[in-house]
């Protein structure tokens, strides 16, 4: 072996040209390859910060009956499936242990009418609890104006301030809080300062399966999210019992009127027949003059004993630290068809429809660009090596001429190709390196939506770690592998003829 060492090392500064062609290219491919592994890491790191952690959590339970799982950024009045009496759910699902926590919410889509004669607006209201929202996703929203909700009121986004404005023409603020004229749309800005202003909005929810009803709401705080403003811009964060208010659905308020034991006996009857009670003429009065009086029907609710009694439309969830992703929500699912409970489980990119997409188009494109550095990595260095191969025929003839055995051969090419492979892979992936290093202190930003998918937040910060580090180097050692699989066949067919023939 330290023959072929020695050999090895004598060939490539013999034929530092050819050898030099092929680290050039083993030094980009390396270089590239840690490049776009980084991004896809950082990419991937940001948006577990800037969605899983900012809004969304790691899973969405719905109804088992909710058909389309793109339950947050579905189509406009198509409502969601309701939940029912959470409270009896909770239990069955903290006792698996996969969850740190779990957050029922309200979500449907919601007219904002304007009272002013014009144009209407339209949005999705998020119901939330705001305490059990600010506990769960703690540096999500930035509030810079008015005052975070403590229990009910209306929390909006400037994304959603700058939609509003475009189909109404008003600006809502908090009443008695300053303009920041550093959030007005381009619009708006144009308007200012005869800009129409108004500090509440009135709602009315839409909704199949039961009458909605207008509410008014003051905007109590205007928020900006540190990732994905314009997107999650089109939630309008109001407290729980007004969202379901506005979509005709029974609250926490809702009490059960008191039935008297005479009442209660009467209705506990079961196998009495009720028209004999109502026999005795006696009890009837005539009836009265004049036109019938109009009966009006009233749609029985259920009665909500708790808040969590009341209606959800999902419940946004985080596992507990430890658990994967993956296997926590095949568990979870496994766990809700075998008690038979009225949920099912989706991940984060289903959820979230155009957005979870969006990220993984993102991924494949980059995931895609490295398999195709890769590809041509391996077309180059094995043009590169055969040639080199051909050029060497005297020499690899003389040798087995000698007794090389074509295992020798094999052996010495494949050396050759391991130090440039580690030598200009191994540069390659520190000038990477150097090269992420210095675009994280760049601290490079941007407001653009798309570009904060594929940035995975705010600000763009590729990662390269461990793991990194250990995929690259995998996947030059398969691309050296690969790409010395031909010249080696090359080089173990040339014979001492050839080296006669050839000189």
């Amino acid at each position: 072996m330290t023959l072929i060492i020695k050999i090895a090392w004598r060939n490539m500064f013999r034929h530092r040209g050819k050898s030099l062609v092929i680290g050039t290219i083993l030094f980009l491919g390396a270089f590239l390859l840690t490049l776009g592994n980084s991004v896809i890491t950082g990419m991937e790191a940001g948006l577990d910060k800037s969605v899983v952690e900012g809004f969304t959590g790691d899973v969405i339970l719905v109804s088992k009956s909710q058909q389309d799982d793109n339950v947050i950024l579905g189509m406009m009045g198509k409502a969601v499936e309701n939940i029912s009496r959470f409270d009896t759910l909770r239990p069955s699902l903290e006792a698996t242990g996969l969850f740190r926590n779990l957050l029922p919410v309200g979500k449907n889509f919601a007219m904002a009418i304007n009272e002013q004669g014009g144009n209407a607006g339209y949005a999705f209201l998020f119901g939330v609890d705001f305490k059990e929202w600010r506990a769960m996703f703690p540096n999500s929203i930035q509030v810079i104006s008015g005052t975070f909700p403590d229990s009910t009121g209306l929390l909006m986004a400037t994304g959603g301030l700058e939609q509003l404005y475009t189909s109404m023409g008003i600006w809502f603020w908090p009443k008695g809080a300053p303009i920041d004229t550093s959030v007005l749309s381009k619009d708006a800005k144009e308007s200012y300062p005869q800009l129409n202003v108004q500090n509440d909005i009135v709602f009315m929810g839409f909704n199949e399966a039961n009458t909605s009803s207008d509410i008014r709401l003051p905007l109590q705080g205007v928020s900006r999210f540190k990732a994905l403003n314009k997107i999650w811009g089109h939630f309008l964060f109001v407290d729980i019992n007004s969202y379901r208010r506005c979509m005709g659905l029974f609250t926490d308020q809702d009490k059960a009127a008191p039935v008297n034991a005479q009442d209660q006996a009467l209705l506990n009857q079961n196998n009495t027949n009720l028209d004999a009670l109502f026999g005795d003429p006696s009890l009837l009065n005539s009836a009265p003059s004049g036109a019938p009086k109009k009966v009006e029907t009233v749609k029985q609710q259920p009665l909500a004993t708790s808040k969590e009694a009341g209606i959800y439309n999902m419940v946004l969830a985080r596992f507990a630290p430890g658990i994967n992703r993956t296997k926590g929500l095949d568990s979870l699912n496994h766990f809700l068809e075998k008690g038979n409970l009225p949920l099912r489980a989706l991940t984060w990119q289903k959820a979230s429809g155009p957005i979870g997409s969006m990220t993984v188009i993102i991924k494949v494109a980059l995931n895609v660009f490295v398999f195709f550095l890769f590809f041509v990595a391996i077309i180059i260095i094995i043009n590169t090596l055969s040639m080199a191969a051909m050029e060497r025929t005297s020499e690899i003839g003389m040798m087995r001429a000698v007794g090389a055995q074509k295992g020798f051969i094999s052996r010495m090419f494949l050396v050759e190709t391991a130090f440039l492979s580690s030598v200009f892979g191994a540069l390659g992936v520190l000038s990477g390196l150097g090269t992420v290093l210095f675009v994280q202190s760049l601290k490079l930003t941007t407001d653009n939506d798309i570009l904060q998918l594929f940035y995975g937040g705010d600000t763009f910060h590729p990662i390269f770690g461990f793991q990194d580090f250990l995929f690259t180097a995998g996947q030059l050692l398969l691309v050296t592998l690969i790409a010395s699989v031909y010249p080696v066949k090359v080089a173990q067919s040339i014979t001492p003829l050839d080296a006669i023939s050839r000189d």
